[in-house]
């Protein structure tokens, strides 16, 4: 690696075959891994996974970070009011303080775990506005990922031909064609 880099035409240059493979080559493909993780997912919902995972329980709250938590109560302005923001900080600190306190927390794995044992605990009740920002984090991926392949079964449907048809039919297709699970389970009767 520590040989001097051969070009494509033979060529010696100045550089060593480990600048050429870690700086140009590794750095490049890592550019273009970051544009297009850019390109699909929106800063919105870039920022909200990174806000999920100052949830995260994972090494002892490593992660959590109060401000983040915040920041992603203002992202569900519907779901939340100006008083709960002043009570969920305060939720927040005091839930924070207990868990790391608590050898049962130190051991989760994921969100998840995190909403059953506050449940078994009760700790739900004593944190609502905590337990609901944390059912908001769990909910999310489902939920986006739902409606994207819905809007990407849509496209494919809508076609040219498909737009001289009435709008109850291509609902009905598009209903058919997103539902599959539940349209296997229906059941034809034989005249």
């Amino acid at each position: 690696m520590e040989d001097f880099y051969v070009g494509v035409r033979n060529r010696m240059t100045t550089k060593t075959n480990r600048f050429h493979f870690e700086i140009e080559i590794f750095k490049t493909v890592v550019d273009m891994q970051l544009t297009k993780y850019r390109d699909r997912f929106s800063e919105t919902s870039t920022q909200l996974l990174e806000y999920m995972g100052a949830l995260s329980p994972c090494d002892s709250f490593s992660q959590f970070d109060k401000s983040k938590l915040l920041k992603l109560d203002k992202l569900y302005k519907y779901d939340f009011n100006d008083s709960d923001l002043i009570d969920l900080e305060g939720q927040l600190e005091i839930f924070y303080h207990s868990c790391i306190k608590d050898e049962r927390f130190t051991t989760l794995k994921g969100i998840f775990e995190l909403c059953c044992l506050m449940v078994s605990m009760g700790k739900h009740q004593s944190y609502p506005l905590v337990y609901k920002l944390l059912k908001l984090a769990l909910i999310l991926p489902v939920a986006t990922t739902s409606v994207e392949r819905c809007f990407s079964k849509m496209k494919l449907l809508k076609t040219e031909l498909c737009n001289k048809i009435g709008d109850d039919f291509l609902n009905d297709m598009l209903l058919c064609n997103a539902e599959t699970d539940a349209l296997v389970k229906v059941v034809n009767e034989r005249m």
